[in-house]
């Protein structure tokens, strides 16, 4: 809702309500501040202050923001300034690109009775503007905005100011738009070319006036404002630059208990998400530790298996270097598959033999084997040196037993030989 709230001496006021798409879907209406009230939908008021009890000024401030800037504003003014700085209330508005910071001014005492009048009726308007700050910027024309006795003036690239004055001629002249007929002494002004807003009303007085007056601009367009000034203003809302005459301690505070209500549910269905989630995560580690225990415990189990001699430190790395040393070795599971071969083949020209066991270890075979007569373990071991292709056979020990002689045989290859 943008509300504009009655001059000085005026009891109604006028609001109009701008949907999301930035429309006017209803009209502009009237009346009193808490039928304003009622009428409001969302709760989001905008109001706009009559700007004849506001000084807007672009004074040159020094660097910096915030407090520093509005401690600075009030002695900036002072020149300007017709009441105690202490009566009055100063609002700061964007520094602008040329050095200047738009700064408004105005009574403590109104300000007031403009937000008491709101509080009563039910409204807290989130910013509240002069009105003739909403006036659009045209570059190329000064725009004035006659209402009643008021005219309003805005120049291009320049802060908008207001003068009321009758007749039209007078406030003119004062606010500079025309040349003062009385003043000789000056140079020439030249003409400055203008559009003009007006009610229908309004400009039924003035037209007169405007017609005479005519030749002393360069160009003068007329825009009549069929609904009044508001809907009109309300093109400029969106992306305003205006000051904002909340600033201070008279800044729009927060009903912190309201915006708890609001939000409880909220916050407690995202409490309860919070507890959910660190539950689950809590699960999860510790199931993470069980698993890590168990499989802690498995390798443990293999280690001792493999490696009853070490103790376990770290498993991965101890049981990797045993195998890079039996690596080294040669001892490969092929080496042993053809030390079994070549075994085979060797029995099967010494008829007869039996092997009663037998045990590998590192390219190394130790067996215990039963033949008919020493021939038989002879040629059993001339068989495994010439088709072992490396390998070598020695009889450590025989023994006589019934039915022949028990031999321990023992087959390596040459590299083990060596290395012994």
């Amino acid at each position: 809702m943008l509300l504009r709230l009655p001059a000085a001496g005026q009891e109604e006021t006028e609001w109009l309500t701008i949907d999301d798409t930035g429309d006017a879907p209803i009209a502009r209406q009237r009346g009193s501040l808490t039928l304003a009230a009622a009428v409001s939908r969302s709760g989001k008021v905008v109001a706009l202050a009559p700007a004849t009890q506001i000084l807007l000024a672009e004074p040159e401030l020094p660097p910096g923001s915030g407090v520093k800037l509005a401690r600075a504003a009030p002695f900036a003014l002072e020149e300007q300034l017709t009441e105690d700085i202490d009566q009055l209330s100063f609002a700061v508005g964007r520094r602008r690109s040329g050095g200047g910071t738009p700064v408004a001014a105005v009574s403590r005492a109104v300000l007031q009775e403009w937000l008491s009048a709101l509080a009563a009726a039910g409204l807290e308007p989130l910013c509240l503007y002069p009105d003739i700050s909403l006036m659009p910027d045209n570059p190329g024309q000064t725009v004035l905005w006659l209402e009643k006795t008021r005219l309003a003036v805005r120049r291009p690239g320049a802060l908008p100011f207001a003068v009321e004055l009758s007749p039209v001629s007078e406030a003119l002249v004062v606010a500079g738009v025309i040349a003062d007929p009385l003043d000789t002494s000056a140079e020439p002004k030249v003409p400055e070319s203008a559009v003009l807003y007006v009610t229908r009303e309004d400009w039924a007085h003035s037209q007169n006036e405007f017609e005479q007056l005519v030749g002393r601009f360069e160009s003068l367009k007329v825009q009549l404002l069929p609904d009044g000034p508001l809907p009109w203003l309300a093109r400029s809302l969106d992306g305003t630059e205006a000051i904002n005459l909340l600033q201070g301690e008279f800044a729009r505070t927060t009903d912190l208990s309201a915006r708890w209500r609001q939000w409880r549910t909220a916050a407690l269905l995202a409490g309860v998400l919070l507890i959910v989630h660190v539950a689950a995560q809590a699960l999860q580690i510790r199931r993470g530790q069980h698993e890590t225990a168990a499989l802690d415990s498995q390798i443990a189990g293999v280690f001792s298996a493999a490696m009853p001699a070490e103790t376990i430190k770290e498993p991965r790395r101890q049981m990797q270097a045993r195998l890079d040393r039996i690596h080294k070795l040669g001892a490969s599971p092929e080496y042993f598959l053809h030390v079994l071969q070549t075994l085979s083949g060797a029995l099967a020209v010494a008829p007869k033999t039996d092997v009663d066991s037998l045990s590998y270890r590192e390219q190394s075979l130790d067996m215990k084997v039963k033949a008919p007569n020493l021939a038989a373990l002879s040629q059993l071991t001339q068989f495994i040196g010439n088709q072992g292709k490396g390998m070598t056979a020695e009889i450590q020990s025989s023994t006589p037993v019934a039915g022949g002689v028990e031999a321990h045989i023992q087959v390596r290859g040459q590299s083990v030989r060596a290395h012994r």
